[in-house]
């Protein structure tokens, strides 16, 4: 398995070295694009291949992942949760969420615009947006 380019040119291009603890902890974030993983768990892991890396490191090293667009984060409860970018070429969208097996589906469609015509006055500066409820696989095995 290989970490996907674009990963790769966004570190590169926001000045981040690609060393091989970077590369590993992408190689691993990517098999995450359709579900989000607890970031304690990739801290599991990197610490398992490096036994030396900081928690510290490995937290820095995931936001600015983030901040970057490589991956995106959200809290699930108290937990803090990350998956890989599932659409390089549109970071801004918004999930469905299966509430039951977590699967995470992209939506193309962004419903900034409806809720700035309700709110002429104002300006957005942020927005979050995401539906939950049962992937089409989990509504079937509950009927």
């Amino acid at each position: 398995m290989q970490v996907k380019g674009n990963a790769l040119t966004l570190l590169k291009q926001n000045g981040y070295k690609v060393t091989k603890q970077r590369r590993d902890m992408l190689l691993y974030l990517s098999q995450f694009q359709h579900s989000y993983i607890n970031v304690t768990a990739v801290d599991g892991h990197m610490r398992a291949l490096y036994p030396g890396m900081s928690h510290n490191t490995i937290y820095r090293n995931i936001k600015a992942f983030a901040e970057i667009g490589i991956v995106e984060q959200r809290n699930r409860g108290e937990q803090a949760t990350v998956k890989y970018q599932c659409d390089f070429e549109h970071p801004h969208h918004h999930h469905f969420i299966c509430r039951n097996c977590g699967k995470v589906i992209e939506l193309t469609m962004c419903p900034l615009d409806f809720f700035s015509e309700q709110i002429p006055d104002c300006e957005i500066d942020s927005h979050n947006f995401e539906l939950y409820g049962l992937c089409g696989t989990c509504k079937q095995k509950l009927k």
